[in-house]
């Protein structure tokens, strides 16, 4: 085996982002230092509950991009009234 490959592997401070800290082993930094966290899993969003998934089917990507496009559904659905109307007059 060769040797002086390996990271040294020492003991580290992990301090949690609400102050709280606790002591582990790790190949980060050098004995002794302190790691700040920006995120952990008492402020994620996906450990926390504030994580909302985005529907991703078909029909929710063809209405994402075509939602607001008129494909005739409205005036269809005014001349089936006119016609209606025409047939109450005729019957």
């Amino acid at each position: 085996m060769k040797k002086n490959i390996h990271p040294k592997y020492h003991e580290i401070t992990v301090k949690m982002t609400d102050g709280t800290s606790f002591k582990t082993r790790s190949c980060w930094g050098k004995e002794g230092d302190v790691l700040q966290l920006d995120v952990d899993p008492k402020t994620h969003p996906a450990w926390v509950g504030g994580v909302h998934f985005k529907k991703t089917g078909q029909m929710e990507k063809f209405n994402n991009r075509f939602g607001n496009f008129n494909f005739g559904g409205q005036s269809a659905k005014k001349d089936d009234k006119k016609d209606d109307k025409k047939d109450e007059a005729a019957g």
